[in-house]
C-alpha cells in the first residue's frame, strides 16, 4: 500500500510495509505515482517516507533521480524521511544525500518543507 496525503502544503508519499524490499516489480507498481505526485504537486514539495523500506536498489535510484528533475523543473524540493540503514548507505555511497536532505521523522520533513 502507497499512502499519498497532504500535510501543511507538503505532498507525502509513504510506502508502506508491503514495499519494504524495492525491486523492480514493487518499482512498476508504484513509480508511476511517485512519478505523478512529482510532476502534478503543488505546491512542488514532495517528501518520500521510507520508514518501512529496507532494501533498495539501482532501479528505484533512477526513480528517485527521475522524480528529482521532474519537481525540480518546477523549482521544487524532494526530501526523504525515514531511511533505513541499509538505504541510507545506498544512498551515501552514490552521494544522492547531496541532492536530498534526510529526515528522521515525517514531522520533520514535513516540518522542513513547509517552512521553505
Amino acid at each position: 500500500m502507497i499512502e499519498l496525503t497532504r500535510e501543511r502544503d507538503v505532498t507525502v508519499v509513504a510506502l508502506g510495509p508491503s514495499y519494504e524490499s524495492l525491486d523492480d516489480d514493487a518499482l512498476e507498481e508504484m513509480g508511476g505515482l511517485v512519478l505523478t505526485a512529482a510532476s502534478t504537486c503543488d505546491p512542488p514539495r514532495l517528501v518520500l517516507d521510507l520508514s518501512q523500506t529496507a532494501f533498495i536498489g539501482s532501479m528505484f535510484i533512477e526513480l528517485l533521480v527521475r522524480a528529482w528533475k521532474r519537481i525540480s523543473e518546477r523549482d521544487g524540493t524532494v526530501v526523504l524521511c525515514g531511511v533505513q540503514p541499509f538505504c541510507a548507505e545506498v544512498i551515501h555511497v552514490t552521494r544522492l544525500d547531496t541532492l536530498w536532505e534526510i529526515h528522521p521523522t515525517r514531522a520533520a520533513a514535513v516540518a522542513a518543507l513547509a517552512q521553505a
